[in-house]
């Protein structure tokens, strides 16, 4: 359904090597930085940038927004979580695990990047 995602940074170079550690743990290649200085993580099936917002203004970070990275095991998850906090991201929601929605259960994890941008790492039981 999604072709690509760009999430506005302060600092490409910092949001990058943030995103490098937590997109390494789920098995992603290291992002590239473009000539206009975007950072482009690319896969068969979509991609995601970071740049500096073209308008010149701040990044701000999306109230109410979360984007889900997939995960293949509850071990990578974690691998997600551990990877970002200690590459500049905070934690937030409930600490990661188990989630048990009756007919659906899914391990999950909860981060904010250092521009602020909620993810979450799933994987679906």
């Amino acid at each position: 359904m999604f072709s690509h995602v760009m999430l506005g940074s302060n600092d490409v170079e910092k949001s990058k090597k943030f995103y490098d550690a937590i997109l390494g743990a789920l098995g992603y290649e290291q992002g590239v930085i473009t000539p206009n200085g975007a950072c482009m993580y690319s896969t068969p099936t979509g991609s995601l940038g970071l740049l500096n917002p073209i308008n010149g203004e701040k990044a701000t970070h999306g109230n109410g927004m979360t984007i889900g990275f997939s995960a293949t095991s509850s071990e990578a998850v974690d691998a997600w979580h551990k990877a970002g906090v200690e590459n500049g991201g905070t934690t937030c929601e409930n600490p990661p695990g188990l989630r048990d929605l009756g007919a659906m259960k899914i391990y999950l994890a909860y981060l904010r990047d250092p521009d602020g941008n909620k993810l979450c790492a799933g994987y679906f039981m």
